[in-house]
This record gives C-alpha cells, sequence and structure tokens, in this order.
C-alpha cells in the first residue's frame, strides 16, 4: 500500500516497515500513528507474513512525539493516546508473529516506547534510547512504564524516567533492553535481515502462543499460567508446525514450518 509517512516492503515472508520522516528524525504526527495501525491491521496479518521490522529512514529511529503538529491540532492527551499511540501498541503486542525493532538512530519518548513493545530489538552502537517525557513535564505513555517496571525493576525504571538521561546502546544491552548491538548501519541492516528471516523460518504459529503467555504472565498468577500454558500446548501440540517438526525429526531433515 501508499502510505506517505511510513514505507512498507515485504521480503519473502517478512515485512519491512520504516518510519518515513527524516526531516524531524521519524517524530510521530497524526499520520503517521495511523498510518501504522494500518500497516499491522492490514499488512502485518496476511498469510505470507511471518515476521515484521520496524526501523527508521535517516538517522534516527523514532524521536517521539512531534510537538509542533501536537500544538496544532490541539488534541488533548488522552484523545492522543486513547486513539493514536494505545491502539498502535496493542497491535503489536497482540500480533501472533515475531516483531523487530531495528534501531538505526536515537529512539526517545514514544519511538521509545514503539521498540519496547516490539518482540526483539538490535541497535546499532551509536544509537541512543531516553524517556524524553520529564523534559517537558510529562509522564512516560505508550507502554513504557509497564515494559521498563518489567524489564529493569523499579529502582532503574524510576531513574530512567525521573531523569531523561540517555542510555547508550552498549548501556542498553547490559540492561536488557535490547538484544543485541552492532558497530555500523550496513551491518544492522545485515544482522537485522538474517534474524528476522530466521524468526519467519520458525514455527511462527508458536511464537504468536508465546508472546500471549509471556504478556499475561507478567501479571496473571502461576496457576493461571500453569492453565494458559496448557491451552497453548493444545492448540501448539494440533497445529500442522507440530506435525512437520516431529516428521522432520524422525526423517532426519531440516523441517519445513508454514505458520500454521
Amino acid at each position: 500500500m501508499a502510505y506517505n509517512s511510513i514505507l512498507t516492503e515485504k521480503k519473502d515472508s517478512v515485512l519491512y516497515i520504516t518510519l518515513n520522516r527524516p526531516d524531524v528524525y521519524n517524530a510521530f504526527n497524526d499520520e503517521m500513528t495511523y498510518e501504522l495501525q494500518d500497516a499491522f491491521r492490514n499488512e502485518a496479518v496476511s498469510d505470507d507474513v511471518r515476521c515484521v521490522v520496524i526501523t527508521g529512514a535517516g538517522k534516527a529511529f523514532c524521536s517521539g512525539q512531534d510537538l509542533k503538529d501536537f500544538t496544532d491540532k490541539k488534541s488533548t492527551f488522552k484523545e492522543a493516546l486513547d486513539k493514536r499511540y494505545n491502539p498502535l501498541i496493542k497491535l503489536i503486542t497482540g500480533l501472533p508473529k515475531p516483531v523487530i525493532a531495528s534501531l538505526n538512530g536515537v529512539a526517545a519518548g514514544a519511538g521509545l516506547s514503539l521498540a519496547l513493545a516490539s518482540d526483539y530489538r538490535i541497535a546499532v552502537e551509536s544509537a541512543t534510547l531516553i524517556e524524553v517525557f520529564i523534559n517537558v513535564g510529562l509522564v512516560p505513555d505508550s507502554g513504557s512504564s509497564f515494559y521498563l517496571l518489567k524489564i529493569l525493576g523499579y529502582a532503574k525504571a524510576f531513574e530512567l524516567c525521573a531523569s531523561g538521561d540517555k542510555v547508550t546502546a552498549k548501556e542498553a544491552k547490559e540492561l536488557g533492553l535490547v538484544n543485541k548491538v552492532v558497530s555500523s548501519g550496513a551491518l544492522l541492516k545485515k544482522i537485522t535481515e538474517q534474524t528476522a528471516n530466521n524468526f519467519a523460518a520458525k514455527p511462527t504459529f508458536a511464537i504468536g502462543l508465546i508472546k500471549d503467555l509471556l504478556r499475561k504472565a507478567a501479571y496473571q498468577s502461576l496457576d493461571e499460567i500453569l492453565e494458559l500454558e496448557a491451552k497453548h500446548q493444545e492448540s501448539a501440540g494440533n497445529s500442522a508446525d507440530f506435525k512437520e517438526g516431529v516428521a522432520a525429526f524422525l526423517e532426519k531433515r531440516k523441517p519445513k514450518f508454514t505458520g500454521k
């Protein structure tokens, strides 16, 4: 589909989504958030898409909300979150497929929230992660407080949210905020494609169930999760991917999963 603020391209079974407002470091405006929602609702759900990659054009991943655009539109904060950001975060986390954030530069504010909502994060070593909300007197939103607490614990999450300090890619990996750090933009593209293709070749039906389990384990009891594990294992055990995995093992060959 043709968009104005994002680019989409499907290579094999991977959907690449590029935030495309490089002149403002890919800051969110109304159009970008709604186009991202559309891409996740209509393109990412396609049966021939097995993995999704989000990255940014130019020097940044995403610098957060475009404050000029927000002021010009005169939306309330709650309206912006209810209509634009929160539905997007829910679409990403609810997508039963792996989503990779390829951080080619700064991820700040809602841009960091977008990365945190993804399942796997790869960053170029020059990238920085910043919870900038406090610098303009705001609180983290778009799921940042949820993910930071789960990943970092209270003390470090509070520090990042209340200080607005930059976190380097190296520090982010040490903290568990990113999975992998690479040395250059060219290597970032190469490693991102390799990782996306590796995920896409796996039994992505099971990956979707894993996403659901881990998300709910953050707030449900052990008894509830044990029950959900049993339910999802039953679904996985009845999948074509499981049958293919067993057949490949017995036949001593590499499995060809379809995500079904």
